[in-house]
C-alpha cells in the first residue's frame, strides 16, 4: 500500500491511498465510536454495494493519529480519498458590506492557498509574449525562475526608460513575482544547470526561434525522458513547423500577416492597435493551455507539449472579421474609431472635446433620436431606419450628430446620455487611466518593487481588491543566481 497523506488549513485531512484489490479490512461493521465511515464500495465487476466500514485498520497502516470528526469516503476502484471534516459548521464567509474577502478561505488567489503555489516554471524567454505567460502563472503562485543572459538580460529590459528614469515599460508590466537566473546556455556549465532545473519542474517555458530548445538538448521528446511530468509551452511567431517556421516574427509583422492592419486605421492609412497585441494573445493563449495541461496531468500522471504561434493567437481573435467577409464577401472597411458595420458607434465632436457613444440595436436609435438629439423625425428617415442603412450612410448622420453635439459641452452630452441608457465613454489619455475613478473604487491598483524605487501597477483582473495581491519585485539581472543555484545544489563552474 502507497499512502499520500497532505494537510491542509482549516482542520481539513486529505488522504489518496492507492491499494490492491484485496481489501481485507473492509468488512461489513456496525458504527464504530468516535468515528465512522460511510461509502459505497465500487467491486472489482462495478457494482455498487453500500457498505460500513471501519477507519481503525487505515489510520494503523498510514501512522496517522485518530482524528476528531467525520470521515467522508469516496472509492473509485481502486482510489480512496479520505477527507476529515470538522464536527462543526463550517465557516462562511461573512457577506455584509463591511466584511473583507481577505479574511474568507473562499477568497479567489488568496495569499494563503494561491492556486500555483507549489508549481515549478522555469522561462527560457524574452521581450513579451513568454514573460506576460509566466506573469499570470506567477500571479496565481507559481514559483518562476527567469533564465537571462548573464550581463544584458532579456534584451528587451533596454526598449526604453520610462519607468522612474531607468527601466523598460515592457519589462516592468510583464515581469514581476520572478527570480533571476543569469546563465549563458552555450556554456555547457550553465546548460547543465538549466536542464538539471529542468528535471526538477512543473512547467518548462521557452520562446526562442523555433529550432534553438532542440539545437541545446532541451527539445521536448529529450527532456521528458528524465522528467514525464514536465509540461513544455512553446512560443513562436509562426509555429514550430511549416513554410513560414524560420520566418522572423515581430508583433506588427505578425498583425500584418493576420489581416488586423486591413481592418484597422482610417480608409486612407492601415494602422497597427497600440499595444502588443499579438504578442499579448499568444501569451495568454500559452498561458490557459498550460492551465488547462495541469489539470490533465491530474489525470493522466503525465506532462505534454504545447505549441503556441502568435500568428495564430491573432488569427482566433480575428474571427468576425474572416466571417464576416467569408466566401469571398467585401470584408469590413477601416472606419477609424468608428465600428466598421454599427452607426452610430464611434466618437463624436461636442462643444468641449470628443465623446464615444454606441448603438447596439433600433431600439436604442428611437431613444437617442427622441431623448438626446430631440429629433424625433430622424426615425423615419429613410437613410437611417435600420442599423445597415445607417452605416451605409454615415457621413451625413455623423453632420447631424455633431451639429447637436456641438451646442453643448461634452459634459452635458454625457449626462443625455447616461439619463437616456444610451451606452457612452470619455475619450481617455493614459493619465485618466491611471486615475480612473471605477478602477480606483474597486482597489486595481498596488505597488511593486524594482531595483529602481516603488512602481505603481494594476492587479490581476478578476482577483477581489480586498485581496492582498503577490506582488514580488521586479528582479534584477541574475539577482536570485546564488540563492537558486544553492537550494537545488547546483555548482556554476564557468563564469
Amino acid at each position: 500500500m502507497r499512502a499520500l497523506a497532505r494537510h491542509s488549513p482549516r482542520n481539513t485531512l486529505a488522504v489518496v491511498i492507492h491499494i490492491s484489490r484485496t481489501l481485507g479490512w473492509t468488512t461489513n461493521q456496525k458504527k464504530v465510536s468516535p468515528v465512522h465511515i460511510n461509502s459505497r464500495f465500487v467491486h472489482s465487476d462495478n457494482r455498487a454495494v453500500p457498505k460500513t466500514i471501519s477507519p481503525q485498520p487505515f489510520l494503523s497502516q498510514t501512522g496517522l493519529a485518530q482524528p476528531q470528526g467525520t470521515f467522508k469516503l469516496s472509492l473509485h476502484v481502486s482510489t480512496i480519498a479520505f477527507r476529515q471534516y470538522s464536527t462543526t459548521t463550517p465557516p462562511r464567509p461573512n457577506t455584509s458590506p463591511s466584511s473583507s474577502v481577505s479574511d474568507s478561505p473562499f477568497a479567489y488567489n488568496h495569499p494563503s492557498h494561491r492556486p500555483l503555489e507549489g508549481v515549478l516554471v522555469i522561462a527560457l524567454e524574452q521581450v513579451i509574449s513568454g514573460p506576460y505567460c509566466t506573469r499570470q502563472l506567477a500571479d496565481l503562485g507559481a514559483r518562476v525562475i527567469k533564465v537571462e543572459r548573464p550581463g544584458t538580460g532579456d534584451f528587451v529590459r533596454y526598449h526604453d526608460k520610462r519607468v522612474l528614469g531607468q527601466l523598460c515599460s515592457h519589462f516592468v508590466w510583464t515581469n514581476r513575482n520572478k527570480e533571476s537566473l543569469a546563465l549563458d546556455i552555450k556554456k555547457e556549465d550553465d546548460l547543465h544547470i538549466l536542464k538539471e532545473l529542468v528535471k526538477k519542474a512543473d512547467v518548462f517555458v521557452q520562446n526562442l526561434v523555433p529550432g534553438a530548445a532542440e539545437r541545446h538538448g532541451l527539445g521536448y521528446e529529450e527532456l521528458k525522458e528524465t522528467n514525464e511530468r514536465l509540461i513544455m509551452c512553446e512560443i513562436s511567431g509562426y509555429g514550430s513547423d511549416g513554410p513560414y517556421k524560420t520566418k522572423k516574427a515581430y508583433d506588427l509583422l505578425v498583425q500584418s500577416e493576420a489581416g488586423l492592419l486591413s481592418i484597422t486605421g482610417t480608409p486612407e492609412t492601415p494602422s497597427k492597435v497600440g499595444c502588443s497585441i499579438a504578442d499579448i494573445s499568444a501569451g495568454m493563449y500559452a498561458y490557459s493551455s498550460i492551465m488547462a495541461a495541469l489539470l490533465q496531468r491530474e489525470k493522466t500522471g503525465k506532462g505534454c507539449r504545447i505549441d503556441v504561434s502568435m500568428l495564430e493567437s491573432m488569427v482566433e481573435w480575428m474571427g468576425f472579421p474572416m466571417l464576416y467577409a467569408y466566401n469571398g464577401q467585401p470584408p469590413p472597411q477601416r472606419a477609424g474609431a468608428s465600428h466598421a458595420s454599427i452607426y452610430p458607434y464611434g466618437p463624436f465632436e461636442t462643444g468641449s472635446g470628443k465623446v464615444m457613444l454606441g448603438l447596439q440595436n433600433d431600439r436604442e436609435w428611437v431613444i437617442l433620436c427622441e431623448q438626446v438629439l430631440e429629433m424625433p423625425e430622424l426615425i423615419r428617415d429613410e437613410r437611417f431606419k435600420n442599423t445597415a442603412r445607417r452605416s451605409d450612410n454615415r457621413d451625413e448622420l455623423y453632420e447631424i450628430i455633431c451639429g447637436r453635439f456641438l451646442t453643448r459641452s461634452a459634459e452635458e452630452v454625457v449626462e443625455k446620455l447616461e439619463k437616456a441608457g444610451i451606452a457612452n465613454a470619455r475619450l481617455n489619455e493614459m493619465s485618466d487611466v491611471w486615475e480612473h475613478p471605477q478602477l480606483e473604487a474597486r482597489k486595481r491598483f498596488a505597488q511593486v518593487e524594482t531595483e529602481a524605487g516603488t512602481v505603481r501597477t494594476s492587479i490581476p483582473p478578476g482577483m477581489s481588491g480586498d485581496v492582498e495581491p503577490r506582488l514580488d519585485p521586479v528582479p534584477a539581472i541574475g539577482q536570485h543566481n546564488e540563492k537558486i543555484l544553492s537550494e537545488f545544489g547546483l555548482e556554476r563552474k564557468s563564469a
